[in-house]
């Protein structure tokens, strides 16, 4: 039976609703470069919620407009304790332009795809108007955007370094992460009665202080980070900065950092211990609605329409992918909901409308991750490493893919379940790993099967990213073979139960120390694999990763070993046709570009089959 829901279920977006509610003042008003879904997996949403719980009036202004008399950011007055402002779901120069820094024709976080409804670095753009209209209102920055640039970064559309984002937007405050804990912190102190200015210490926040402060400010513990200043200067002390950033951010007792950039030190507080099952569990319970605000009735919102009847498991992911920002947002320790809460929301999902039994993904950041986490904890405390599962998987971690078979066989059981699929990308080597405990081997090897069996939605898809393990290693990713070894498994279980399904393999050309040879070895690897590639992308450098850092600098930051990285277009693209090298139109290039690098071998191995 589908629920019905009144305007009132959503929070309020207008001074129409607020008023309907009888309210004279709001206590927090956010600014969203999204649209407003009232849905988990939406940031605007969830704050919102966790504010409405904590008994506050808050409302959500939407995809404001900031071209005209500013009248969207004037429209519900001043808030009594701060504005929060997002840029949404997505970095908004990701969402607004290609790798090869094309304008988008559309936004999949928009009402119809309409593109143009945010500007460029709205956590910048949205914050400058309100302290130009309310200087004396305090402004709050959350969402990826910020969190990934809280200190000095490598902006790749400006093809510039820029300091922390505090100084260009003027923010008075930035939470990088999740926001649920800092931003709960944050509201019981001002309503407790203590000042804005005077939080200096909520862990998961960023704030500035006067640059001749430094001195005064440091603690014992704090790592100092080189300035904005010498980094414009000498790329290795960027690069040097970066190992700190990447390790404090996945400590689970981490030090402050510091950074003096013109007149000011950006302060980064420790992050928040990862989230409790109580407390991940009270996020996903609030009550949300699942749905668009009904302002948008009768219009098509991609994003929402990828995520409707999905449901996010766990947040985190230990993978530490040197291209990925997840681990630097989320962080690397799993924080998982309770079988309890996942069921929960699986059943509202059969109650919403057009549901046809069908589960998008029951899956997570990394879809196999669930409930994962160090079997000795203390070791865990000590650990400074990127990733759990590189180069090896961890023998302290323990990998059980248990947890997820029983979430799994109870969501089958539910009333309207036909299907649940799996949309998350899955960790083949944490299924294929040697477990010397054979109650994890088992354990993977049945979730394998009942992955492929099960859970796949006609094409499977998963991220190899390269065939060369030089290369692979630079990315923090398993070997090709094992991705060989899983296309063998795939195969057999499909043809053992009847099945026709496609495995489809993400790759990535001109990552940093991938070379156009590379690219021509990848070629003949999944030529022999019979895939034609479908799901491919040019590295595209966002901040605050290992990555993004070896594009910039030139150097690893973990070694300070020199890194080749293709950055010209006429070098992208050289190695980018090669993941078309069974089109007709690439082959005269390919081929020429093969003799040019004396590899008559790859030659042969690529078109011999079409030369006979």
């Amino acid at each position: 039976m589908t629920k019905r829901y009144n305007l009132e279920d959503w929070l309020p977006i207008t001074k129409k609703e607020v008023e309907k509610r009888g309210w004279e003042e709001l206590d927090v008003i956010l600014f969203s470069g999204d649209a407003y879904i009232d849905h988990p997996s939406f940031g605007a949403a969830v704050i919102g919620r966790l504010l409405e719980a904590e008994g506050l009036r808050v409302a959500i202004v939407p995809q404001p407009n900031w071209r005209d008399d500013l009248r969207d950011f004037k429209k519900l007055g001043k808030p009594r304790l701060f504005f929060g402002v997002s840029p949404g779901a997505m970095d908004s120069m990701i969402n607004h332009y290609t790798a090869n820094k094309r304008l988008r024709s559309d936004d999949a976080y928009t009402p119809d795809r309409r593109a143009g409804m945010r500007p460029d670095y709205p956590s910048i753009v949205y914050t400058n108007i309100l302290k130009e209209l309310y200087p004396d209102v305090p402004v709050v920055l959350g969402g990826i955007e910020a969190s990934l640039r809280r200190l000095t970064h490598y902006d790749y559309w400006q093809d510039r370094l820029r300091p922390g984002i505090l100084l260009d937007s003027k923010a008075d405050m930035l939470i990088y992460g999740m926001g649920e804990q800092p931003i709960r912190e944050l509201v019981s102190r001002m309503q407790n009665g203590e000042a804005f200015d005077t939080l200096r210490d909520i862990k998961q926040t960023a704030f500035l202080a006067p640059r001749k402060e430094i001195q005064s400010l440091q603690k014992e513990d704090d790592i100092v980070l080189f300035s904005h200043e010498e980094c414009l200067k000498d790329k290795l002390k960027q690069a040097k900065n970066f190992k700190h950033i990447e390790e404090e951010s996945n400590k689970q007792q981490a030090n402050r950092i510091l950074q003096a950039a013109q007149d000011h030190v950006i302060v980064v507080n420790p992050p928040f211990p990862p989230m409790t099952e109580t407390e991940i569990d009270a996020s996903f319970d609030l009550p949300y609605t699942r749905l668009p605000h009904p302002k948008y009735k009768g219009k098509d919102i991609p994003a929402f329409e990828m995520i409707k009847f999905s449901v996010n498991m766990h947040r985190g992911c230990f993978g530490g992918c040197a291209f990925c920002t997840i681990s630097a947002h989320q962080g690397k320790f799993i924080a998982s909901r309770s079988k309890k809460s996942i069921l929960k929301e699986v059943e509202a999902i059969t109650e919403m409308p057009d549901f046809k039994g069908y589960l998008s993904d029951l899956g997570g950041p990394s879809a196999n991750m669930y409930a994962m986490k160090g079997k000795d904890t203390s070791i865990c405390a000590k650990c400074k490493k990127p990733s759990c599962v590189f180069p090896r998987v961890c023998k302290n971690l323990n990998a059980d893919h248990s947890a997820l078979l029983d979430v799994f066989a109870s969501v089958e059981k539910i009333h309207g379940i036909k299907k649940a699929f799996i949309g998350s990308g899955v960790r083949y080597d944490l299924l294929l790993h040697k477990y010397e405990d054979g109650k994890l081997k088992k354990a993977a090897d049945q979730y394998t099967e009942e992955l492929i069996e099960k859970h796949v939605s006609g094409r499977l898809k998963v991220a190899p990213e390269h065939t060369s393990d030089q290369v692979l290693g630079m990315m923090r990713k398993p070997s090709f073979k094992l991705f060989e070894e899983f296309t063998t498994i795939f195969n057999r279980v499909n043809a053992k139960k009847g099945l026709k399904q496609q495995l489809i393999p993400y790759f990535i050309s001109s990552h940093p120390g991938c070379t156009e040879e590379d690219m021509a070895s990848l070629a003949v690897l999944t030529k022999n694999l019979n895939f034609k590639l479908e799901q491919v992308q040019d590295f595209t450098p966002t901040p605050m990763t290992l990555a993004t850092e070896m594009y910039y600098t030139g150097y690893n930051p973990y070694t300070l070993e020199k890194v080749f990285t293709a950055k010209t277009k006429e070098q992208k693209l050289g190695q980018r046709k090669y993941f078309f090298w069974y089109m007709p139109e690439y082959r005269k290039d390919i081929t020429n570009s093969l003799r040019r690098m004396n590899r008559p071998d790859l030659l042969d191995k690529l078109f011999r089959k079409n030369n006979r």
